[in-house]
């Protein structure tokens, strides 16, 4: 009876998916296909671009779930080729590797084992494409996935792609998404093109505003709005294969959003749908910009919890304040932005960068592209906010002056970053004087003041009043 129970675990379990549900795995891919106009026989193709963390994990975590109607639905991703794992990073991924039986049988199987071996001596050197077929991102080697069917010509990889997966930072967006449209031009259907980037662009002419990836894939592409959607969360890559229980949200037309929430949920990783796509695409680059400061404050103060909690109120008091320029009902978003900034300031990327600013163990010469983390986007997020937050003609009124002034400077842990991080004129251990100065406003009069104040913006979104 045991072992019987055993069995029928492992057999529901496996792979985080039920496996008695496998007709309505199918079905979910069904109901897509058809919405997509695909023909019996024609498989559904599904191409990842980038091969991040989240990228990878996003790709493998479909890879996972539908491998076994291949017949339906061919997966694949896109990395550059030619970047080359280190000698301190092969002997690191050799120690993953032999701490994993099943990742060892694996390579074993595939005959895949023995170049991790030479890498691992110095007699070989390892490709991030080549060890993103066995399973291993350069992003994240202490999680291995599944093996991956990896292209790193561009052309091949997305010319014929029903759905991609956006899985660039948003900085490389443009660039690359404007290389794609040249493959796109004999098209006679238009793709779906899922955004997983969290980071924003500012445009401060002809009038300021704020580009998202989205935005970014729409100019770039001429792939129409309704087209493209975003989807974001609280997630952090590693947990969510791991089968962590994660929720995001796919925002965009309801024409796609309903069927892909269907397509994309997992029993550990649910997805709703909103159709507020810009928006939530804002409130994801947002939360990188404090998540920084918070790394930083964490440093200086030896983890303090009281200093935490201190620039939490006062950073959460900042975003409010923005949220109220850039969203009329501010209010639907409270949730998944703390949600969302509460995860990035326990274990993001960009808390992370800010720690090791804060204890030199990293310079701003280095960039923000961090060897084994890949683009930090809170950096740039910062310059984008700071500059057209500063723009005169987006001028509020002082609560207690009377007098018009650019809504930056109701942000002063913003500011603060802004000369930290872009202006280089002071080190992280300013961000602590900046918490400490008396003029600050109480969190809650920050507060108070956006909600009494019509500070509301359309055009920050590009909306009109």
């Amino acid at each position: 009876m045991v072992g019987s129970t055993e069995a029928m675990n492992k057999n529901i379990y496996s792979n985080g998916l039920i496996h008695s549900s496998n007709g309505s795995l199918e079905a979910k891919l069904d109901e897509l296909r058809h919405l997509m106009g695909k023909a019996e026989g024609d498989p559904l193709r599904i191409v990842g671009v980038g091969a991040g963390a989240w990228g990878s994990v996003f790709t493998a975590m479909l890879q996972d779930g539908y491998v076994h109607l291949r017949d339906k639905v061919l997966i694949r991703i896109w990395r550059r080729p030619g970047r080359t794992v280190d000698r301190g990073t092969a002997e690191h991924l050799f120690e993953v590797i032999n701490s994993r039986e099943d990742v060892l049988r694996r390579l074993i199987r595939r005959c895949a084992y023995l170049k991790y071996v030479e890498a691992r001596l110095g007699d070989r050197t390892l490709f991030a494409d080549e060890i993103l077929k066995d399973g291993f991102c350069l992003n994240m080697i202490d999680t291995p996935l599944c093996p991956l069917k990896v292209v790193t010509n561009l052309q091949e990889a997305v010319w014929d792609a029903d759905i991609v997966i956006n899985g660039l930072p948003s900085t490389e967006t443009r660039e690359v998404f404007e290389e794609i449209s040249k493959y796109w031009k004999e098209r006679i259907t238009v793709p779906v093109i899922i955004s997983l980037a969290k980071g924003v662009e500012a445009e401060l002419k002809p009038e300021p505003r704020i580009i998202t990836p989205t935005q970014m894939i729409n100019r770039a592409t001429g792939v129409p709005m309704e087209n493209i959607l975003y989807l974001g969360g609280p997630n952090i890559a590693s947990e969510i294969y791991n089968k962590e229980y994660a929720n995001a949200r796919i925002c965009g037309a309801e024409k796609w959003r309903k069927a892909l929430a269907k397509f994309l949920r997992q029993p550990h990783f649910i997805v709703w749908d909103n159709g507020d796509l810009v928006t939530h695409e804002v409130m994801g680059g947002l939360k990188n910009v404090y998540a920084i400061g918070a790394g930083m404050v964490a440093a200086l103060t030896n983890e303090s919890a009281t200093s935490k909690s201190v620039y939490f109120a006062h950073c959460t008091s900042e975003m409010i304040f923005i949220t109220h320029l850039l969203a009329e009902e501010p209010e639907k978003l409270a949730g998944p932005l703390l949600a969302d900034t509460y995860v990035t300031l326990l274990k993001g990327r960009n808390a992370w960068y800010g720690q090791q600013l804060a204890k030199g163990g990293l310079s701003l010469e280095m960039g923000d592209s961090i060897k084994g983390k890949g683009m930090i986007q809170g950096v740039s997020a910062v310059k984008a906010f700071y500059e057209l937050l500063g723009q005169s003609s987006l001028s509020v009124l002082h609560p207690e002056e009377n007098k018009p002034i650019a809504p930056v400077e109701l942000c002063p842990i913003l500011k603060m970053l802004y000369r930290i991080l872009i202006m280089r004129e002071f080190p992280p251990q300013a961000i602590l004087e900046a918490l400490r100065d008396e003029a600050m406003y109480d969190p809650r009069d920050r507060i108070e003041i956006a909600q009494t104040h019509v500070f509301y913006r359309p055009s920050l979104l590009g909306h009109q009043p």
